[in-house]
């Protein structure tokens, strides 16, 4: 099983572990944080954007064409920028750090 460990805005640190085949939203919103997502995962929005910590970017991968031309619609992109709900876990990412960027945050 995956353990997924989110960095928060404010400093604080989030660790979960998931089974193989859920989603970092889906494992995000296990592990509490609140990241929006308001397509529910369907990727029709870019409210759970997420920067994968660079050591884990290679495994990650880069977006493909859709969720990249999505996540222009983001605040703070970045080189790592990915789309929670369109990242699968599974034992090749145990251990994936991502930070959540505060404009990911439900209020």
């Amino acid at each position: 099983m995956p353990r997924v460990i989110f960095r928060l805005p404010d400093g604080r640190v989030r660790e979960t572990t998931v089974a193989v085949g859920t989603t970092l939203l889906e494992a995000a919103r296990a592990a509490e944080v609140a990241i929006e997502g308001a397509c529910g995962g369907c990727m029709a929005c870019a409210t759970c954007h997420v920067w994968v910590d660079e050591a884990w970017f290679p495994r990650v991968g880069p977006p493909g064409e859709e969720e990249d031309e999505l996540l222009d619609l983001a605040p703070d992109v970045g080189a790592t920028s990915r789309l929670a709900c369109q990242i699968r876990l599974d034992a090749a990412l145990d251990g994936l750090t991502v930070t959540v960027p505060a404009s990911t945050l439900l209020e």
